[in-house]
């Protein structure tokens, strides 16, 4: 999905508040397909926010560690939306 590749550049974005504006618009629209899926992306955007209030107070030096983090999130949440969307069509 080019939705997860977009995000995965978001990840290593220099502007993290615009990532995450970014990233909350493109996940809405599978926010309301299930409550799993909806706490997987609540635990992403989460991540994106640390992540921005890590490189904010310590600047650069944690920044490689905190996306690292960030990045295994959106695999959980691809997972389950492929899930749920293969459940819809049947």
């Amino acid at each position: 999905m080019q939705i997860f590749d977009r995000i995965d550049s978001l990840i290593g974005a220099d502007d993290c508040r615009a990532a995450i504006e970014e990233a909350r618009a493109l996940l809405l629209r599978f926010e309301q397909w299930s409550v799993a899926l909806t706490h997987a992306i609540d635990d992403f955007l989460l991540d994106l926010i640390r992540l921005a209030f890590i490189v904010e107070c310590y600047g650069r030096g944690f920044e490689l560690l905190a996306r690292t983090l960030a990045r295994r999130r959106p695999a959980k949440v691809r997972l389950l939306s492929e899930q749920v969307y293969s459940a819809r069509e049947k």
